[in-house]
């Protein structure tokens, strides 16, 4: 048996989280499937109703996809209610280079990629660096999914 690894996260705005994670994770929005020119025409074909397409939906990719075909879709599915409390999983984007890069390295690493996220629309909440050793900073997504970059 194969298995396709998909994440799917919730949220309003498909386009805005696909512009924002594929700069965060580096990939790239998903094209429409081979001899489709759009993702509408792609779901038309496959019989799915007008009404069940949002408006804008499927006009433009609602997925994003590893350029290196190395990591999982993720999938934006619109849904009508906000995120309520805490994730109960979150994404660890890790650009430091490990524990057998210093600490210092680490943390410019750290912050590069946070100023890069915070300018694509994410807000930090915390900063970790309590231990000796560790560094690491928890931020959200433009819809207030947390996520860690360590």
């Amino acid at each position: 048996m194969e298995l396709t690894l998909q994440l799917t996260i919730d949220c309003a705005d498909p386009q805005v989280m696909v512009a924002f994670w594929s700069q965060a994770l580096g990939y790239e929005p998903e094209p429409p499937p081979e001899g489709h020119a759009t993702w509408r025409e792609y779901w038309q074909g496959m019989g799915v109703p007008e009404e069940e397409l949002p408006e804008g939906a499927a006009e433009n990719p609602e997925s994003i996809v590893d350029p290196q075909g190395l990591g999982p879709r993720v999938w934006f599915q619109q849904v009508p209610e906000p995120k309520a409390g805490k994730n109960r999983m979150h994404l660890d984007l890790k650009v430091g280079g490990g524990r057998d890069v210093p600490v210092a390295i680490r943390a410019r690493r750290v912050d590069e990629m946070v100023g890069r996220l915070t300018e694509a629309g994410a807000t930090v909440l915390r900063i970790m660096d309590e231990r000796e050793g560790y560094y690491a900073i928890v931020m959200q997504d433009p819809e207030g999914n947390e996520f860690c970059v360590a």
